[in-house]
C-alpha cells in the first residue's frame, strides 16, 4: 500500500462513524443526556413529629430550588397566619402557637423541575397548672348590661404577669366611636383601661385579649383567648355640691333631676364627704352601714340600715335614701359622709343608675384618691397612662 492510501484510511478512521444522539461512540456505549432538574426541596420547621414545641415558637418553611405555592398550618380548624418573604421561598408564622394543640402543616412548591409536596406534624407544649396564665376576671362582662360614659375596663389575671409588655400588647380596646386610651397596671395581676376623656355615649366597645401561647413570663403560657363587648349608654353626670346641698343628674347634657340633698357633716376625715369625680359602682336594697373601726358601746358607734343604696367609693361613700334626714337635705351636711336623699328620689337614682355613671362632687376639703373605689378619673390621663408597661418602655 502506498503511503497516499495510508493517510486516507486513517482520515477516514478518525472521521468516520454516525453522529446523531444515542450513536455508539468509541468503546461502543451511547453518550448520556443531560441530568433532569429536581423538584424543589421544602424544610419544614418543627421537624415531623416534634413534640412539646414551645408556643412562642416559630413554624419556618423554606423551599430550595422553587418558589413556595400554598403553606397550611391547622391546629383544632384554626388556621395560623404567616408571612412570605419578598422571593416566596421561606415562609414564617405570625404570632403565638396554641398550647396543648396537635398541628398539622401542609405545603405545596413549584420549581423548574415541577411541583413539589410536603405535609408534617406537631404538637405543642402542655404546661402545668403552674405554668398557666388565664384571665380569672373581666369587669364590666355582664350579658346585656348597659354602662356609664366613665366605665372602666378591669383585666383581673389568675396569677402574676411576668412579661407586661406581651400581655398588654395582646389586649386591644376598640371602640365605634375611636377615642384615646391606656392600660395602667395596678398591680402584677390587674390591669385597668381608660380613655383619655369619658367615653362617647350610646356606643359599643370591644375587648379582646389574643392571649393563647402568649409568653406571659418565664415558662408561663397564655392559655386561651378572651373576647367581651361593653354597651356605653347615654351620658349620666350627678354634680353635688355639698355647700349649696344639691345635686343635679343630667342625661346627655339635660336636666332631668334635682334632688335636695345632705352630705359628710365633716367633723372628722371619715365622716367628711370626698372631692372628685366618683363613680357608680353598685347597690344594694337594703344595706347594713356600721361605723368603720368601732365596735358596739364605743364613743360614735352606729349601725343602720339603709335603703336604696348606690356606692360610690370603697371608704363606705353611697347616695341613698334618709328619712331621718329630711328636714336637714337642702339645708345642712349631718351625714357620716354619704350623700343623702329624699326616700323616692333616691329610689329614683337607684332605679336609673348604670355601673360607671359619673357623680362629680365639690365643696370639701377631702379628696377622692385615685384608688379609693373606681377613683380612676381623679389620675391625670398624662400620669395614668405612665402605668403602662408598653408607655413606660
Amino acid at each position: 500500500m502506498s503511503a497516499t492510501a495510508t493517510a486516507l484510511l486513517l482520515t477516514a478512521s478518525c472521521s468516520g462513524g454516525a453522529t446523531g444522539p444515542g450513536s455508539a461512540g468509541p468503546g461502543g456505549g451511547s453518550q448520556s443526556s443531560a441530568p433532569a432538574t429536581p423538584a424543589p426541596q421544602i424544610k419544614i420547621s418543627p421537624a415531623k413529629g416534634a413534640t412539646a414545641v414551645r408556643p412562642d415558637k416559630k413554624v419556618v418553611v423554606t423551599a430550595a430550588g422553587g418558589e413556595l405555592g400554598e403553606v397550611t398550618v391547622q391546629a383544632g380548624g384554626k388556621s395560623l397566619e404567616g408571612e412570605f418573604d419578598s422571593g416566596r421561598t421561606k415562609w414564617v408564622s405570625k404570632g403565638p402557637l396554641r398550647p396543648s394543640e396537635a398541628y398539622t402543616v401542609s405545603v405545596t412548591a413549584t420549581g423548574q423541575g415541577g411541583q413539589a409536596t410536603a405535609t408534617s406534624s406537631f404538637t405543642t407544649l402542655e404546661p402545668t397548672a403552674s405554668q398557666q396564665l388565664r384571665i380569672a376576671d373581666i369587669t364590666p362582662n355582664i350579658k346585656g348590661e348597659t354602662v356609664g360614659i366613665g366605665m372602666p375596663i378591669m383585666v383581673r389575671f389568675s396569677r402574676p404577669v411576668g412579661d407586661k409588655k406581651t400581655v398588654e400588647r395582646a389586649m386591644q380596646v376598640t371602640p365605634e366611636k375611636p377615642v384615646a386610651g391606656a392600660w395602667r397596671w395596678i398591680d402584677d395581676s390587674l390591669a385597668i383601661y381608660r380613655p383619655a376623656k369619658f367615653w362617647p355615649a350610646h356606643q359599643k366597645v370591644r375587648f379582646t385579649a389574643s392571649l393563647a401561647g402568649v409568653r406571659a413570663g418565664k415558662d408561663v403560657y397564655g392559655m386561651r383567648d378572651y373576647a367581651t363587648t361593653m354597651k356605653v349608654g347615654a351620658a349620666w353626670i350627678s354634680s353635688v355640691d355639698t355647700r349649696t346641698h344639691q345635686m343635679v343628674v343630667r342625661r346627655d347634657g339635660k336636666v332631668v333631676q334635682k334632688m335636695a340633698i345632705s352630705a359628710g357633716k365633716a367633723t372628722t376625715r371619715e365622716y367628711t364627704t370626698t372631692n372628685g369625680v366618683h363613680l357608680t359602682m353598685e347597690r344594694g336594697n337594703p344595706v347594713t352601714m356600721i361605723s368603720p373601726g368601732k365596735k358596739k358601746g364605743d364613743p360614735g358607734y352606729y349601725k343602720e340600715i339603709v335603703n336604696h343604696a348606690v356606692r360610690i367609693s370603697n371608704s363606705g361613700e353611697y347616695v341613698h335614701g334618709a328619712p331621718w334626714s329630711v328636714g336637714s337635705q337642702g339645708r345642712a351636711n349631718v351625714s357620716h359622709g354619704c350623700v343623702n336623699a329624699r326616700p323616692d328620689q333616691a329610689k329614683w337614682f337607684y332605679d336609673n343608675f348604670h355601673r360607671g355613671d359619673v357623680v362629680k362632687i365639690v365643696g370639701t376639703n377631702r379628696a377622692l384618691e385615685w384608688n379609693n373605689g373606681w377613683g380612676f378619673w381623679q389620675m391625670p390621663f398624662k400620669q395614668w397612662k405612665k402605668g403602662s408597661a408598653l408607655t413606660a418602655a
